[in-house]
């Protein structure tokens, strides 16, 4: 088998407008037809695999566009792994450049909560910690600690009502109108066994995100505190916590 052969036949299982790959047998013109049955069918289980992925997001847009902006996106995207689990997670950088969705700029970060949601959903599990751990420490140690997030979190920031948008659409019934404007900073979390999505206060993404870059207690507490200046870090900290999103204290960078 040619080296040449593998590339070939990927690149053509999702580009019609390619021939039969080379070293395929065209005895009959139905080897060609075959061959775009085999191709179709793959388009449509990549389609299917997004669609899986952002219900709310194809809820938002009706099932027929959403299935022509996901094949344009699988035409694009092929899988890198046979893991499909790990497929489409550049979905919402796609729908946010997409000329078709411009009318819903908000689209991409709902699209952001659910991919949020799917790894918090597959991510290692890790029992949550509880706030008060910080009351054991002495104040003086309390600046220089490091805070680890838990492996089942996500922070998604968005300049529109993504998460609202998102919990309105995600259950039965039909959503009452919504102010699309309000910007919402949102962490998604599996502390146990459910995922959850918590509208954060202000700073308090900045302060996971710092948190999550190994940043100290007090340089995450200075981010978030610098972002705004009605930011009440004790708050932001303590929703946090309540959300799970905190597994353990450690002392000093490694």
């Amino acid at each position: 088998m040619s080296s040449d052969f593998r590339p070939d036949f990927a690149a053509g299982l999702l580009d019609a407008s390619r021939a039969l790959p080379a070293g395929l047998a065209a005895r009959h013109a139905a080897d060609q037809r075959r061959f775009a049955v085999y191709r179709n069918n793959v388009a449509v289980g990549l389609v299917d695999a997004l669609a899986a992925a952002y219900p709310v997001t194809e809820k938002l847009v009706g099932t027929e566009f959403f299935r022509a902006a996901a094949r344009l996106f699988a035409l694009d995207n092929p899988p890198a792994s046979p893991v499909m689990l790990d497929y489409g997670d550049g979905f919402a950088g796609f729908l946010e450049i997409f000329p078709p969705a411009a009318a819903l700029p908000f689209l991409a970060d709902v699209a952001r909560i659910e991919r949020a949601a799917l790894e918090c959903w597959h991510a290692a599990d890790a029992g949550p910690l509880a706030i008060a751990a910080l009351a054991e420490l002495a104040p003086e140690a309390l600046a220089d600690c490091l805070l680890v997030v838990h492996p089942a979190a996500r922070v998604v920031r968005s300049r529109f009502s993504a998460a609202t948008i998102w919990r309105a659409n995600a259950g039965p019934g039909e959503p009452g109108r919504i102010d699309a404007s309000v910007a919402e900073d949102v962490l998604v979390a599996r502390p146990d066994m459910d995922v959850a999505v918590h509208l954060l206060p202000a700073g308090a993404a900045v302060l996971f995100l710092a948190l999550g870059n190994r940043a100290t207690l007090a340089e995450a507490a200075g981010a978030a505190l610098g972002e705004a200046d009605d930011v009440d870090f004790e708050v932001a900290l303590a929703v946090l916590f309540a959300a799970g999103a905190v597994i353990a204290i450690e002392h000093g960078r490694a």
